[in-house]
This record gives structure tokens, C-alpha cells and sequence, in this order.
């Protein structure tokens, strides 16, 4: 009897053993699943992930919410004691991440400007390149220099060599019409470029009577003339010696004037010319004096003086706006 009752009892005891082991299985389950969530803040459980639910724990009070992504437009979770807000959950689950709009005006670039504005910016701070003092173009000397250069249409260049030219190729004689192909060659600094002035002359001789004029140059080396009757008229590119000073020399002639009161005919020869190469000219300033003989002809004599290079052409110069190297006196013949 007693054996029965002591066997009763331990059936009894076994009995409820296993009771208890299935009552506390699954909440200890989704208490060792909260302790998970909350060691690894950013990991979800396997099996929500790929359910879409996004529940762990037992219940829809058990867990966190995880249908939306951690942005501000997240519902807030109804969640159990221990569990966390949405807005927790939401750190945890990407503790770096921020809201898409934020981000997205955070990623643009600080500095960058409005188009328009900065244009406009740019336009105030732009100087003026129209006659700009010291800018090398010949508006800055003012007046009368022609039109606006950065006003100006682009350059419509009809010929820089005798390709398109139909004209005879000129031979290095005193000839035309000719077209030369010569190369103009260098040209001197603006501060080096030849200068020539008529500084003496008579104002009035005798017919026949013999006279001098004085011619002052300066930045002309007088060392280089080719003879134009043997070949050598504009057959030679213009020349700077070891300075930047020009090589050629000077002309001066003088012609008779029939009206003083309207341009001369360029084609008659004139009375008298000489060309001035006599190895001397430098930087500095010096004087040449050349003797014409009388002339018997009385009106208006006009007698000029202009330098050349070793062709006979007058120097170029660096600016359009320079005075090129000549000079003219008027003698009273009679």
C-alpha cells in the first residue's frame, strides 16, 4: 500500500515537471531572442528578414516593428515592458543612418552658388577691357584711333602671301605692278623702334643755290643698304642687331611741289635723293648732314628725310599708333 502511494506521488511529481518545461519553453525563447536584438543593435533575425513581417518574439506585442526603413516617417511600435520605442528601435537597427531628404541636401556642395548669381559676380568683378591704361592696344592713346578694338567684328584677312595674288612675282627690281612674297622680318620694341628728325634747314634759297639739311636719328644702325638697281629692292626680310635695334638706313629726297594745296603725283622722280649708310646710328641720338646741290626750278621745294631697313622699307613699328621714322621741311625756291 505503501509502495503504491510512494510510486502514485512520483508519477504525480514527473507529471508536473514536464508541465512546467512546456509552459517556460517559449518565453524563454523570446526572452533570449529580446537579449539578442538588444546585444547586436543592427542585426534582425534571420527568418523576419526574409518574411517581411519583421516581428520577433511571441505576439505582436513581443517585438520591434521593422516594415519601415529608419526614416523619420517610421511608426511608432506598441511594444512590450523592456522592448524600446520605434524611435530606439530605429537607432539600433542603423545607428549611422540619417533621413533621406537630409541626407540628400547634406550631400550637395556647400560651396556651389546659383548659376545666375555667380554669373553675375563674375560680371562685376570682370574689369572693363575697353581702353584699359598700359593694356598694349592703341585705345588707351584716346582719340581719333578708330573704332572700339573689343567692339571690332573679326578680321576678315584678304591675303597674308602672293598665293591667291595674279600679279608677276616681284624679282628684287624697281618694278610693279608686283606681288612680294618677302618675309616683313623682325620688328623692334616700341622703345627701341627708329626716329628721325629734319633738325636744320634753310628756308629760302636762290635758284641754283647749294644747300645742307640736317637729319637726327635714333635706334637706327646704319650699316645695312642693298642696292635697289642691282636687285636688291624689298628682297630682304627686315633685320634687329644683337641690341633690337633696327639694320638699314636713311633716304632723303626732294621734290618740287606744283599746289600746296592738295597731294603731289608720287610717280615723277625727284629732284634730288641720297641714300645715308654710313656705318654709324646707334641708341643714342645723332646728327647727319646731307648737302643738296641748287636747284634752278623757284616754287615750293618739300625736302624729306625717312629711315629704311637693308630693302628700302620703311621700319615696321610695334603699335599701329607709333610715328614712323620720317620728317619733311618746306624750302622757298626763288
Amino acid at each position: 500500500m505503501r509502495a503504491r502511494t510512494a510510486s502514485r506521488r512520483r508519477m504525480i511529481a514527473a507529471a508536473t515537471f514536464a508541465a512546467c518545461l512546456l509552459v517556460a519553453g517559449p518565453a524563454a525563447y523570446a526572452a533570449g531572442a529580446v537579449t539578442a536584438d538588444r546585444e547586436n543593435p543592427g542585426t534582425e533575425n534571420v527568418a523576419e528578414s526574409g518574411s517581411g513581417s519583421g516581428v520577433t518574439g511571441s505576439g505582436s506585442s513581443g517585438g520591434h516593428n521593422h516594415s519601415g526603413s529608419a526614416s523619420s516617417g517610421q511608426e511608432e511600435d506598441s511594444g512590450s515592458a523592456g522592448s524600446g520605442s520605434a524611435a530606439e528601435d530605429s537607432d539600433r537597427a542603423a545607428p549611422g543612418q540619417e533621413d533621406p531628404a537630409q541626407s540628400a541636401a547634406e550631400q550637395e556642395d556647400p560651396g556651389q552658388e546659383d548659376p545666375a548669381q555667380e554669373g553675375a559676380e563674375q560680371d562685376a568683378a570682370a574689369p572693363d577691357d575697353d581702353n584699359q591704361a598700359g593694356d598694349g592696344n592703341d585705345d588707351n592713346a584716346g582719340a581719333n584711333d578708330g573704332p572700339d578694338q573689343a567692339a571690332a567684328e573679326p578680321l576678315d584677312i584678304l591675303a597674308s602671301d602672293c598665293t591667291g595674288s595674279d600679279l608677276v612675282a616681284h624679282d628684287g627690281f624697281q618694278k610693279a605692278p608686283r606681288c612680294v612674297s618677302t618675309s616683313f622680318g623682325e620688328v623692334a620694341a616700341a622703345d627701341k623702334s627708329p626716329s628721325l628728325l629734319i633738325t636744320d634747314a634753310p628756308d629760302r634759297v636762290a635758284p641754283g643755290e647749294a644747300f645742307s639739311i640736317t637729319v637726327s636719328t635714333r635706334n637706327l644702325v646704319r650699316d645695312r643698304f642693298l642696292p635697289a638697281a642691282q636687285g636688291g629692292y624689298y628682297v630682304e626680310s627686315s633685320l634687329l642687331n644683337e641690341e633690337g635695334l633696327q639694320r638699314g638706313h636713311f633716304h632723303t629726297a626732294c621734290r618740287m611741289l606744283p599746289n600746296s594745296d592738295e597731294a603731289p603725283d608720287a610717280a615723277p622722280e625727284p629732284l634730288f635723293f641720297e641714300g645715308t649708310e654710313d656705318g654709324g646710328g646707334g641708341s643714342a641720338p645723332d646728327s647727319v648732314t646731307v648737302e643738296v646741290p641748287g636747284v634752278e626750278q623757284a616754287g615750293e621745294l618739300q625736302c624729306s628725310s625717312w629711315a629704311g631697313d637693308g630693302s628700302h622699307r620703311t621700319p615696321m613699328m610695334q603699335r599701329a599708333n607709333q610715328t614712323p621714322a620720317f620728317d619733311s621741311v618746306r624750302v622757298e625756291v626763288g
